[in-house]
């Protein structure tokens, strides 16, 4: 299986984009959960180009019934991307001072509940700056967000069939 670089300059032009827009290829689950971990998805497919069409356990979006649950759910995301060894992105856990442009970051409860995924789009002197649907943003400090504990997800890769 050949490894293809991740376009980090293409998840930070699409999110840019569309941070305060929704793209009409993609269903707005806004008023049903929340879209920002679909929007995190779209980040990540304008910068892997590749999804996994693997039932269930993969990452597709064809429409808004037809899904993996890691397309549009905080914990489905976070399992596809650590555990993936197929095509489609792949990433590993790091502290947040390993992020980088492109990556995401799963904030949570104390109990280990991760409930939103924005997508980095900004590090600077450790200052980490992200992108959101939901409660759309662009730009917006990290540190300006109210959670528990936070997690990185740093992609590595995008794997090729």
């Amino acid at each position: 299986m050949e490894i293809l670089n991740y376009d980090r300059t293409a998840v930070y032009q699409y999110a840019k984009k569309w941070a305060f827009g929704r793209n009409p290829e993609f269903y707005d689950f806004s008023k049903i959960g929340g879209d920002c971990t679909n929007f995190a998805s779209q980040c990540i497919y304008a910068g892997a180009k590749i999804m996994n069409y693997t039932p269930t356990f993969g990452w597709f979006y064809k429409s808004a019934n037809d899904r993996t649950p890691s397309w549009t759910g905080v914990q489905y995301l976070y399992n596809f991307l650590i555990g993936n060894e197929g095509a489609g992105p792949f990433a590993e856990e790091v502290p947040l001072n390993k992020l980088e442009v492109g990556d995401i970051v799963q904030l949570g409860r104390a109990t280990g509940d991760f409930y939103h995924s924005p997508v980095v789009v900004g590090v600077s002197r450790g200052r980490i700056s992200v992108a959101a649907h939901s409660y759309d943003a662009f730009n917006k400090p990290l540190s300006s967000y109210n959670y528990e504990q936070a997690r990185g997800i740093h992609i590595v890769g995008v794997r090729k069939n």
